[in-house]
């Protein structure tokens, strides 16, 4: 019964059961209340080439207490849609 209660507590909360995807990236801006722009960074092998590219990628996170500041590494995980651009919530 325990893990009926837990997955129920989950979707209240907005998460799903598996708890989506869970990226780590850097604090980028924090001058929002209760959000914090993350970026996170990943490698990219080229098709032709076989080089290494880097990309990146900006998300909104919810900062529920604005606990994280601007160069803070961080873990996200995605949510359900808290507005229209914030879909992540911030794990640690």
């Amino acid at each position: 019964m325990t893990g009926t209660k837990n997955t129920t507590e989950q979707t209240i909360a907005g998460l799903s059961p598996d708890g989506g995807k869970i990226l780590e990236g850097v604090v980028v801006k924090s001058a929002m209340k209760d959000t914090i722009t993350v970026e996170v960074e990943r490698y990219v092998k080229h098709p032709k080439y076989k080089k290494y590219m880097r990309r990146s990628k900006k998300f909104l996170v919810h900062d529920e207490g604005n606990t994280a500041t601007v160069g803070d590494k961080v873990s996200i995980r995605e949510t359900r849609p808290m507005s229209k651009r914030k879909h992540f919530i911030l794990v640690k």
